[in-house]
């Protein structure tokens, strides 16, 4: 039987090619809120929900079991990204920075733990910013460092039932949709072992090495993809 994965954010970028990655063979649902599925395959379960209004992961937990009868991969990878100068607190974009990079991860799981079996395996997409601090982003790579303990606090927790953790840790990625300045390329490349941005799909190969048995006995590690990124 098909494997069933789970992931939040994924109709563009990161998300959207992990996405493509695992519906070679599993069933897959997706999550969006802000960009609607424009290339998905109509076999994609696709839900449009804020995951951070309540009662949404549950009603999401709820219509991958009934559309598929399991779940074996969540895909943290929905994310907010936003600057928080140091002289300009705003509790309501601090909160919401928290609440999708920290708390949904912690929400789904809940839910989806009547539903997980041994074998079954949570993913969570962070960043190379929970180590080292982006300028002006304070919050961003704060979040991303809570996620990183939080995701070895679950692999700890749920290492006797088999079920494995891990996150991603990407580096600059090229995504088409949001594309740099020439300057801010520049300063990556240049600070990148491999010279070159990352792209998408790299993110998605290792979430497809981690979901599987190939990764059976890796649980509660952060996996950089960045091309040696300020090594």
């Amino acid at each position: 039987m098909r494997r069933t994965a789970l992931v939040t954010g994924g109709t563009r970028g990161i998300g959207l090619a992990i996405v493509e990655n695992l519906s070679k063979d599993h069933n897959v649902a997706v999550v969006w809120q802000s960009t609607p599925p424009e290339s998905l395959s109509d076999e994609v379960l696709h839900l449009e929900l804020d995951l951070t209004q309540s009662g949404s992961c549950k009603t999401a937990i709820e219509n991958v079991i009934t559309k598929f009868s399991r779940l074996d991969v969540i895909v943290n990878n929905a994310g907010v990204a936003a600057s928080t100068p140091k002289d300009a607190f705003n509790h309501e974009d601090h909160q919401k920075i928290m609440d999708v990079n920290l708390f949904v991860p912690s929400q789904l799981l809940s839910h989806a733990l009547p539903h997980l079996k041994r074998g079954a395996s949570i993913i969570n997409i962070s960043s190379v910013n929970a180590v080292l601090p982006p300028r002006t982003a304070a919050i961003f790579g704060a979040s991303k460092a809570a996620l990183n303990l939080w995701t070895r606090a679950m692999a700890k927790e749920l290492g006797e039932e088999g079920i494995r953790v891990n996150a991603v840790a990407p580096g600059a990625i090229d995504i088409s949709d949001k594309p740099r300045s020439p300057e801010l390329r520049e300063l990556f490349l240049k600070d990148t072992a491999l010279g070159r941005l990352g792209k998408p799909e790299d993110v998605a190969s290792v979430v497809r090495f981690l979901a599987g048995e190939d990764a059976g006995f890796v649980t509660g590690e952060i996996l950089s993809v960045s091309g040696g990124y300020r090594l």
